[in-house]
């Protein structure tokens, strides 16, 4: 196990914890920069022939001087990331998330360094030769490989190599897209275990670092350009506009589904039915995908499908594509090459299709509606806004993400509450179909289960005093056992026997074993003989993980309370706790959470 590489933990103190924080944020903001210009490197030097950093995602690739060739461009980046995943990280391939989460809630935040490195080329390679992902999935990977990395080094405690982890996750996505806010919510949805003052403060710092390092290199402006929704602002008290935006929500519910299961199916597909190795599936896959590529341009003008497709998402916003059935078409055939893209192997997100088919979807059911009420036609873009947040939430089931990022992606407020609406209900009619998230069911697939909901942790809040039990009693170590037998029936509920001597405690003896030596004619063996020295000694004011860490550091099976930790004579002890005892007490703490 990768574990065994941790010698010693250690919690390093909350001003250390933030100064990490902000490397943390600067290496994912950094991440970024090298990320992206890494893109532009393999997509101008296979589709232009041009070697240049320059590459805007949101202008239209030109016409390849390779002409139909440029079928065979996905197929050559297909045979590098197939060599790059299969010969250094298997984790690198898909797209990358769902990775993260295991190894925060299977792996103890444990996260290979050559992970980042690898994850980092081989995304680059996917989206620069065109395939149909996108980028937020391999900076999620890379930012939260480096947090791990840290914390390993550093020999850390897993609360905070986790935290580590969603600081770097955070900051990646939130510089990639310039959503810091987005990038801290995105975090608490989908990454950290816990909620606290402890966990979100280095996710904010490391978020607002890695945003302004991406700021200055990219500029601070949204993602998208869109027109202000002047006119929209008038109908936004209007039941009936209301009304349609819990239809788009219901539409996107079903397309979340189904672009979930088309993921997977795909998977399976490509794994047993395509006969082969990884290279060979891998490129049979993109070479479909060079297909649809090119025969995009040769009938409509441009590749559409290729990379991020934030062009097209830029055209839907700015009414530049209007025609209802190029949208629906559009729509079809992103689902298709990002279920071909991902499911042959490629490595690469799913933010970005999500936002592709959520504007090309939510601008043709806008289309659609200003046929049938004329009063609406100049609405498209705003129900495509809506669009992308609403797949973007059903699908990854981060809703309140969602909303935010694109808000700041878009940075128009009109939108805002019929966005939100739209991701609510897409987010329910996604959960009724099915439970498992575009992340999540990755997981499940492999038996790793994810949590349905972020709890306090309400046990969390006892206190040795509130968990201890004074069914005990107090002998002495040259008591005999028959001695001793009476108050071992059940009648009398004794948990444990507390044995001392002049010197202190010297241990403890169950009711049971003291009935077992009766048992086998030992009634004359004294307590102290019988006494186990497994017993921790703790203070009334711990708290529940600090006494679990006390008998699990010892390897007691009780812990005595006393009023001070160091005190070792049997009339302080007030009470005990066993393992038994911690048991009913989260039994207890279930009853807030059950239905």
């Amino acid at each position: 196990m990768a574990e065994s590489k941790v010698v010693t933990a250690r919690t390093i103190s909350p001003i250390m914890f933030g100064l990490l924080s902000v490397v943390i944020g600067i290496v994912a903001g950094l991440g970024a920069v090298v990320f992206r210009g890494m893109i532009a490197v393999f997509h101008n030097l296979l589709f232009l022939q041009k070697f240049s950093f320059t590459y805007d995602a949101n202008v239209h690739t030109p016409v390849s001087p390779l002409g139909p060739w440029v079928i065979a461009i996905p197929v050559v980046g297909a045979v590098g990331v197939a060599f790059l995943v299969k010969n250094f990280a298997p984790e690198a391939k898909g797209h990358g998330v769902p990775e993260v989460m295991d190894a925060s809630y299977y792996d103890k935040g444990i996260i290979r360094p050559i992970v980042a490195v690898i994850k980092s080329v081989a995304s680059a390679l996917s989206i620069g030769s065109g395939g149909s992902i996108g980028r937020e999935g391999p900076i999620i990977q890379i930012g939260a490989s480096f947090g791990s990395t840290l914390g390993q080094w550093l020999r850390l405690s897993v609360w905070q190599r986790i935290a580590m982890i969603a600081a770097g996750a955070g900051g990646g996505i939130a510089a990639t897209f310039n959503t810091p806010l987005g990038g801290i919510l995105f975090a608490v949805e989908i990454m950290l275990q816990e909620l606290s003052v402890r966990t979100i403060v280095p996710v904010i710092i490391s978020t607002v670092t890695a945003t302004y390092i991406g700021r200055l290199v990219f500029g601070d402006h949204p993602s998208f350009i869109i027109p202000h929704f002047e006119a929209f602002s008038a109908h936004t008290t209007n039941p009936p506009m209301f009304l349609a935006y819990v239809v788009l929500g219901i539409l996107l519910g079903l397309v979340s589904a189904l672009f979930i299961r088309s993921i997977y199916a795909f998977e399976d597909f490509f794994e047993e039915k395509v006969p082969g190795n990884y290279y060979s599936r891998h490129m049979s896959g993109m070479l479909i995908v060079g297909i649809m590529m090119y025969l995009m341009m040769t009938f409509f003008g441009h590749y559409y499908i290729e990379g991020v497709g934030y062009a097209t998402v830029q055209d839907v916003l700015t009414s530049r594509l209007t025609l209802m059935g190029l949208l629906l078409l559009l729509f079809v055939l992103k689902l298709l090459s990002t279920s071909l893209t991902l499911g042959s192997g490629a490595s690469g997100g799913i933010f970005s299709p999500s936002l592709f088919m959520g504007a090309t979807l939510g601008g043709a059911y806008g289309i659609g509606l200003g046929w049938i009420f004329p009063s609406l036609a100049d609405h498209a873009p705003a129900f495509a806004v809506a669009g992308m947040a609403g797949v973007v939430g059903g699908a990854t089931g981060a809703a309140i993400a969602a909303v935010i990022m694109i808000f700041e992606m878009t940075s128009d407020y009109q939108v805002a509450i019929p966005m939100a609406i739209t991701v609510a209900v897409a987010y329910l009619v996604r959960k009724l179909i099915m439970t498992e998230s575009i992340y999540t069911l990755k997981l499940v697939r492999r038996g790793h289960y994810m949590p349905d909901a972020l709890q306090s942790n309400y046990i969390y809040l006892k206190r040795a005093r509130d968990l201890m039990q004074k069914r005990f009693s107090a002998v002495a170590a040259t008591q005999t056992v028959e001695g001793c037998g009476p108050a071992a029936s059940s009648e009398h509920g004794i948990d444990r026997f507390l044995v001392s001597n002049q010197h202190g405690i010297i241990g403890t003896v169950t009711p049971v074993a003291v009935l077992d030596a009766l048992r086998r004619g030992r009634s004359g063996d004294r307590m102290g003989d019988l006494a186990r020295q497994d017993h921790v000694i703790v203070a009334e004011a711990k708290k529940f993980y600090e006494v679990i860490d006390a008998m699990k550091a010892t390897g007691a099976s009780v812990a005595l309370v006393a009023a001070h930790d160091d005190s070792a004579r049997a009339e302080e002890v007030v009470g005990i706790i066993t393992k038994e005892h911690m048991a009913d007490a989260i039994a207890g703490a279930l009853e807030y959470y059950s239905d």
